[in-house]
């Protein structure tokens, strides 16, 4: 019993003292959980106070708050956006003002030494972005402006990772010494300034806005030069694209009418080829025609031949002599129109030579009146006779026609009987022997009535001539008063002609107005009787005339005319003094 209570006993202080240190174990696993700081990747920290200084990344440990002091680092990469533009925008080298937005990426260094700097330097702002910027934001200014001297604008937006690098290097080092590193640097905005932030009282800024407006300008001359040509090469091409459509429509029409023309020339090409095709068809057939005929026709004068021969033979005596009767009878007609023809020839030239010897006995007894009567006469009889002379060669020549056409017809008839009937050709012959003979005698009485006609003509030309030539010699003869009457007598035949000529001018006046002033001048009036019956006779109807005719363009031609006949062509009384004077 002793022993069994003894043994609970040690039981019960086991189990108490278990309870003690597990209870234990928990105090001090919740003072651990308590006390305990761990570190991660994106935050690092510092321990001050009991100890010393310690730098806790990638671990952990016990920070007592009586004893300890714990600083976070942020280890993560920021990015810190500095802007500079308008009135604070940058300074190029070329005096130029540039807006500038940059981004700077940074980061605390992973070694305990950095992130020891940062916690001294930077304390809780790497914690914070905006109070980080505002610390450092003066060195990222001061290396975008000591770069930005250095470079010209252009230089800047042409060399952007030259400007960045330059950048870069002159912010690391003073980032290290506050624990910080520098990753990059990108620009993310470069443009000009506009320029009403430039300051005119400013060197800087005037020298800076005196180029800025130079290049504007000089950019904008450029760009309207630019455009003006563009304009001028766009009219210029449009004008040389209207051409080229012009051009080719120009050779569409000529194609089209090289192709209206070839298809035209084709189509009678063509046309003619089926012609020539129906004529090469239609010639054929009427030869084989023709030599079907032949061959029927020849068969038919064989087979008449022999008839026609017997019948041939009993005509031929008969023919002969109706021959030499028609021949005999044709010499007799051919010689009475012979004698016919030579009586009426004979006849003319005496009538001729009476019409001479008439000619010159007017021509010597009559005056110059009664010799032109008579020599119009004359040539009227001339006409008339080389109009029936005419008439007669004409009829010579239907004659010989007709002549000529029984000779052909005579020929043909010949040589068809030739064929039909080739036993007959002695007889043919003599038949054409005795045609031709007539028509010899026919063609030699025709020469011989044209040289008969020939003489007379010749006969009536001279006297012709002679007639002409006492007709001149007679006028010659005739004294001046009689030749002076003679033109009179033409100029009164012509009077009329002479004053419409004289007065066409008047033509082109439109209207007379007559006014009478008596008495101007200190001169009395006078009717118009009383002025009529004055020297001249120039009444007021005349005195209107005379003025118009005055007003006429001058003729000189109709005026020396008119004045070789004594008449006054710009006088009205002038018209008609020679004729009164004559009178």
């Amino acid at each position: 019993m002793y022993q069994t209570t003894q043994s609970s006993m040690g039981l019960i202080g086991g189990l108490i003292l278990a309870g003690v240190v597990v209870v234990a174990l928990i105090f001090i696993a919740l003072i651990f959980s308590r006390l305990y700081k761990r570190a991660t990747k994106e935050v690092s920290f510092v321990r001050t106070g009991f100890g010393g200084e310690s730098v806790i990344m990638n671990g952990g440990s016990l920070v007592f708050p009586v004893l300890h002091d714990v600083i976070p680092v942020n280890m993560n990469t920021l990015r810190l956006e500095v802007r500079r533009d308008t009135d604070v925008a940058l300074i190029t080298k070329d005096r130029m003002r540039v807006d500038v937005l940059a981004e700077f990426y940074v980061r605390v260094q992973p070694n305990k030494e950095a992130i020891a700097n940062a916690a001294q330097t930077l304390g809780q702002r790497t914690m914070m972005p905006e109070k980080l910027k505002e610390l450092v934001e003066g060195k990222f200014v001061d290396a975008l402006r000591a770069v930005a001297a250095e470079m010209t604008m252009e230089e800047l937006h042409e060399k952007r990772t030259d400007f960045v690098q330059k950048v870069q290097q002159a912010v690391s080092e003073d980032l290290i010494k506050n624990g910080l590193e520098l990753e990059s640097v990108s620009l993310t905005g470069l443009d000009q300034t506009s320029m009403e932030f430039f300051n005119p009282n400013n060197a800087f800024d005037a020298e800076g806005l005196t180029r800025l407006t130079e290049e504007i300008e000089q950019r904008r001359k450029i760009r309207n030069d630019i455009e003006r040509d563009t304009e001028v090469q766009i009219d210029n091409k449009n004008l040389e694209t209207e051409k080229q459509k012009l051009d080719i429509q120009r050779e569409e029409e000529y194609a089209k009418l090289s192709q209206e023309q070839d298809v035209e020339t084709r189509k009678a090409a063509q046309a003619a080829e089926i012609a020539r095709e129906q004529a090469k068809s239609a010639q054929a057939a009427e030869e084989a025609q023709i030599l079907s005929k032949k061959n029927v026709d020849a068969s038919k004068i064989e087979a008449d031949r022999e008839v026609e021969q017997q019948r041939i033979e009993l005509d031929l005596t008969l023919q002969q002599k109706n021959i030499e009767k028609e021949k005999a009878v044709e010499t007799d007609v051919i010689n009475k129109q012979k004698a016919i023809k030579l009586s009426e020839q004979d006849k003319q030239i005496a009538v001729a030579e009476k019409s001479k010897s008439q000619s010159e006995a007017q021509a010597v007894a009559d005056e110059a009146k009664s010799i032109a009567v008579a020599a119009e006469e004359k040539i009227a009889t001339v006409r008339e006779t080389s109009v029936a002379n005419r008439a007669k060669e004409i009829e010579l020549i239907k004659a010989t026609e007709e002549a000529e056409r029984q000779a052909i017809s005579i020929k043909v008839e010949a040589e068809a009987s030739k064929i039909a009937a080739a036993d007959n050709a002695d007889a043919l012959r003599e038949e054409a022997q005795g045609l031709a003979d007539k028509v010899r005698i026919a063609a030699e009485s025709e020469a011989e009535a044209e040289k008969l006609i020939a003489a007379a003509k010749e006969a009536t030309y001279k006297v012709d001539a002679e007639g002409l030539s006492a007709m001149n010699e007679a006028k010659n003869l005739l004294s001046s008063t009689l030749v002076d009457m003679e033109v009179k007598l033409k100029t009164i035949e012509n009077l009329d002609r002479i004053i419409r000529e004289s007065v066409k001018p008047i033509e082109k006046i439109e209207g007379i107005n007559v006014i009478q002033v008596d008495g101007l001048n200190g001169q009395s009036g006078t009717s118009a009787t009383e002025g009529a019956e004055g020297a001249g006779g120039n009444n007021l109807v005349d005195s209107a005339v005379n003025g118009a005719l005055k007003y006429r363009a001058q003729a000189p031609i109709v005026d020396s005319i008119m004045e070789s006949v004594g008449l006054k062509a710009g006088d009205i009384n002038g018209l008609t003094n020679s004729l009164k004077s004559e009178s």
